[in-house]
């Protein structure tokens, strides 16, 4: 507000959630914030922020691939075929690549890979800490 920058974000009429902060730390010094913060404004108000990997249309291939001791070369074979297309799925990129078409209704193996990869698609792989982040929350009153 010294400066004249605005918030309108955060501070508006339209807004029902009380506003929240995050702020990126290095880390040798993070943990030094959020213990400040933490005493600050009491432990139960302050959080880390939980993220999810969910496992894309490659990602997900070569996973399957892997479990089912399918060769490597075939697994990055299959991969490549996929569209970098943002959010691109196993069925959009069966629609749009026909040699992924024709394997998919050709060979048995591909087909395993891809029906199963399917089903797994999108699911979460893994949770981490979001990096850098936290957040202050307010309860109402």
């Amino acid at each position: 507000m010294k400066y004249g920058l605005l918030f309108e974000r955060f501070l508006n009429p339209e807004r029902i959630s009380m506003p929240d902060f995050d702020v990126d730390f290095c880390y040798e010094h993070r943990q030094d914030v959020i213990d400040y913060v933490s005493e600050k404004y009491g432990h139960d108000h302050v959080s880390q922020i939980i993220t999810f990997g969910t496992m894309a249309a490659k990602m997900v291939i070569r996973d399957v691939a892997r479990v089912l001791d399918v060769p490597y070369s075939e697994a990055d074979s299959l991969a490549k075929m996929i569209p970098n297309e943002l959010h691109i799925t196993i069925g959009k990129a069966l629609e749009q690549n026909k040699e992924l078409k024709d394997r998919y209704d050709t060979d048995e193996m591909v087909k395993k890979v891809l029906d199963v990869a399917m089903a797994l698609e999108g699911m979460p792989r893994q949770a981490s800490t979001h990096a850098c982040r936290g957040g202050y929350y307010q309860r109402p009153s």
